[in-house]
């Protein structure tokens, strides 16, 4: 009876209920271990989170054997997904990013090869320029999908160290950081294992800050770097067909065709030659048609920021017109 007892009483010690969060003990030793971080802070900490119950909703586990509705497929046009993320506002914002920032710009483009165009637009798309970088506090964020069960439990548990790491490293108050639903923070929207990874102190001050317009700039400029990008090569080239919708081959920007393949299936583009490496085939789908682009290895870094031809699309159009403008 005693060892029942014993048992009992080491599952209720390993387990801190936190405002309705139970966040396990072992966690936390992992947390203390590896980053010397006081376990008493930690507890404290903890003890201030509260459920955050949009980022729940979003996350939660899906049941199995759903079908998508006709209704759901419409939300992925490309017609309508384009009026949100490029708009004539966005567009003057950026260029006008790009004047305000252009020595910051510039030295990015020199140290990364990043066109600035790509950094504005990024940064327009995540937060509008800084905007709106998120109203949820992030602490919450992370605990709440770390510990209650949604389907994406341990990649918020990595993201929650990450956090505490962060902020260990900035001196931000844990407490009073804001972010989006899913804990994304600042300009650039790093989750916070990406700050960690990739954030650049670019204005030398001592702290690479999400907040801090020249920071970001160069904190994205070496994400994007240091997954692939490739100095002054293309990005998209929007291509021909001839029917409506497009059946002939699979498409996708994890998909890789030579051009002499693209051409048997008479897809056309006259900024494409023979001599360029392979590429992707995307599609964007409207209600009544589809349209056909080459992406190339740029487009593809870019969707290593967010992982969508949609997104990437959006990127490249809003850069393209935010330079077009910022040349006038």
């Amino acid at each position: 009876m005693k060892f029942y007892r014993y048992i009992i009483l080491s599952v209720l010690l390993s387990i801190h209920s936190f405002a309705n969060l139970k966040i396990d003990q072992n966690f936390i030793d992992e947390i203390v271990y590896e980053y010397n971080f006081d376990r008493s802070y930690l507890n404290e900490l903890f003890s201030k989170a509260n459920i955050q119950k949009r980022a729940l909703k979003i996350y939660a586990l899906k049941p199995k054997n759903t079908k998508k509705s006709k209704t759901a497929k419409k939300d992925l046009y490309w017609s309508k997904y384009k009026k949100i993320f490029i708009t004539p506002k966005k567009i003057r914002k950026g260029a006008l990013f790009l004047k305000k920032h252009k020595k910051a710009l510039k030295r990015a483009y020199e140290e990364y090869g990043v066109d600035p165009s790509y950094i504005a637009a990024i940064i327009g798309i995540e937060s509008y320029y800084g905007k709106n970088t998120g109203k949820y506090r992030v602490l919450d964020t992370l605990c709440t999908l770390a510990f209650m069960p949604n389907r994406r439990n341990d990649f918020f548990k990595k993201e929650l160290k990450e956090f505490l790491v962060f902020t260990q490293k900035t001196n931000f108050d844990p407490l009073k950081i804001k972010g989006s639903y899913a804990g994304a923070i600042g300009l650039g929207q790093f989750m916070p294992s990406s700050y960690n990874n990739f954030a650049v102190d670019f204005d030398k001050d001592g702290i690479p800050n999400p907040w801090n317009s020249e920071d970001m700039i160069g904190s994205i400029a070496k994400y994007l770097k240091d997954n692939g990008w490739e100095k002054n090569g293309l990005v998209a080239v929007k291509t021909k067909y001839k029917t409506r919708r497009f059946t002939k081959l699979k498409t996708g920007y994890k998909t890789k065709y030579s051009i002499k393949k693209l051409k048997r299936y008479k897809i056309i583009s006259k900024n494409i030659t023979k001599s360029q490496k392979k590429v992707s085939l995307i599609k964007l789908e409207n209600k009544n048609f589809d349209e056909l682009w080459i992406g190339f290895k740029n487009f593809y870094v870019i969707t290593r920021y967010n992982h969508s031809s949609y997104y990437a699309m959006a990127v490249h159009i809003l850069a393209q017109k935010i330079k077009k403008l910022g040349l006038k």
